[in-house]
């Protein structure tokens, strides 16, 4: 083993090299099964969408061997929401070469570019809407207590639900039920993109403004809305922005609820889900839980913690 390794910036063209990691690195199958999209996504600075207030700002960092092999990677970003905020994205180490300072000595180089971005903090969580987790999964145990050894304080947990796509029920009669109180429920398209984006922020938040852009029009993923008569938008549910597997996000309005609208979007959304093969389907960073539940039979199964660091 070339027990020697060393930082470098990441680029462009090591991409290939960060994805083959991840797989190997990530040791839960679900995560290490979409690690391309994982690193696609943390790596995308497109900024298309055209909602977010303030400019994405990435950087990463690659360990590699004397033999120039890549053992290790880090990804970070500042957040849309405060730009004095800085967030650690992924970091993954190769199983053979852990326990040697390897993840110690990327996480301290992308505190510090976090800091020359302007960061006065840095969290080790999600960063919507490009994120892969909200946090660190409670099973990957070696990172939690890197986490605690290195000065981080941990924040309330998040956790996602698990939905049973073998069980979902059909819409069809809802539907029909909605038709006849006036609310149209379809699928979005790119002309949907834009209005839909205004509604998010003015009812909700910037990181779902730009969740709802990336999945319309994407190639795995999707949204749905619900209209009042005139074109009014009453809600909307998306899938597959953050993961190709993952539902979210979702929101109606105080008019929508209680009329069974949310339940028809989110079954619309996982029926899609279920037509791409999965069996099951992550509903990603819940907040409402009795909802997920009763709608679907979602139970609670993914549970990650979040963490922050003064600089």
């Amino acid at each position: 083993m070339d027990r020697e390794f060393r930082v470098a910036e990441l680029t462009a063209d090591d991409e290939p090299a960060v994805i083959a990691l991840c797989r190997t690195a990530l040791d839960l199958p679900e995560d290490a099964a979409e690690a391309a999209e994982i690193v696609g996504r943390l790596r995308d600075t497109t900024g298309a969408d055209g909602w977010s207030p303030v400019p994405r700002r990435l950087t990463g960092f690659l360990a590699r061997t004397g033999g120039d092999r890549v053992i290790g990677v880090v990804l970070g970003s500042l957040s849309h929401r405060d730009a004095a905020a800085g967030h650690v994205d992924l970091l993954a180490v190769d199983p053979a070469e852990r326990r040697r300072g390897v993840g110690r000595a990327l996480l301290a180089r992308v505190e510090r570019a976090l800091a020359g971005l302007g960061a006065g903090e840095v969290l080790l969580g999600g960063n919507a809407p490009y994120y892969a987790w909200p946090g660190i999964d409670v099973r990957y145990t070696a990172a939690l207590c890197g986490a605690a050894a290195l000065g981080y304080e941990q924040l309330p947990p998040a956790w996602n639900m698990t939905a049973d796509l073998r069980l979902l029920s059909p819409t069809e009669a809802d539907e029909k039920r909605l038709a006849a109180d006036g609310v149209v429920v379809r699928r979005a398209g790119p002309a949907d993109a834009a209005p839909l984006a205004a509604f998010a922020l003015a009812n909700w938040t910037p990181g779902w403004a730009g969740e709802i852009t990336h999945s319309i029009g994407r190639e795995r993923a999707g949204c749905h809305l619900a209209l009042e008569p005139d074109g009014t938008p009453l809600g909307f549910a998306a899938y597959g922005s953050s993961r190709p597997s993952w539902f979210g996000p979702m929101g109606t309005t105080a008019a929508a609820r209680g009329r069974g609208i949310g339940s028809v979007l989110l079954r619309r959304c996982l029926a899609d889900l279920r037509a791409e093969g999965y069996e099951s389907a992550q509903i990603g960073w819940v907040g409402p839980t009795p909802f997920y539940s009763l709608a679907v039979g979602a139970r609670v199964e993914r549970v990650f913690f979040r963490y922050r660091k003064a600089l």
